[in-house]
């Protein structure tokens, strides 16, 4: 499979921006005003694209590389927008073992898109995670909160074509 990067572009409205303008208003000048910048942004946006990075960057008054920096230590930020049906495949040792890279790979092949990656239609997203703590059920994948367990590969195609 041809792996692509998303090419969903940045779709920001005026009343985004405005919410996000507030937030950095209320926070300006604080000390430590970053993070819970940036976590209200991620409410706002959905994830913290590098448009955002700079609105937040130019209304702290610091610079995009310190925002960026921080968006990609801690993972609960996501520097790509995630789709409508958010899947998670669990990587974690009791998955692993029991085969999730080849469940990850057959749903990457049939969204024709990889990991921490958005469909065009911006109908699904992929991450692949450490632990989801369903390790009886090993391996196992989420869509948005939906759990599914003791999977094949061939398992996938009807599992998505739930969603689609």
């Amino acid at each position: 499979m041809k792996k692509r990067k998303s090419t969903l572009p940045f779709k920001g409205t005026a009343e985004q921006e405005a919410a996000l303008m507030q937030v950095i208003e209320e926070h300006k000048g604080e000390k430590g005003a970053l993070m819970p910048v940036m976590q209200k942004a991620q409410e706002i946006y959905g994830y913290l694209p590098v448009e955002v990075q700079q609105m937040i960057a130019k209304g702290l008054g610091t610079t995009v590389e310190k925002v960026y920096g921080v968006a990609t230590f801690y993972s609960q930020f996501a520097l790509t927008p995630k789709g409508e049906y958010k899947i998670s495949v669990c990587l974690g040792t009791a998955c692993y073992v029991k085969g999730s890279q080849a469940i990850l790979d057959k749903i990457c092949e049939e969204l024709g898109c990889g990991p921490d990656e958005c469909t065009e239609d911006g109908r699904f997203s992929i991450e692949a995670c450490r632990c989801i703590g369903a390790c009886g059920l090993a391996p196992v994948f989420t869509v948005n909160d939906d759990v599914y367990g003791r999977l094949e590969p061939d398992d996938v195609e009807s599992i998505l074509d739930k969603y689609r």
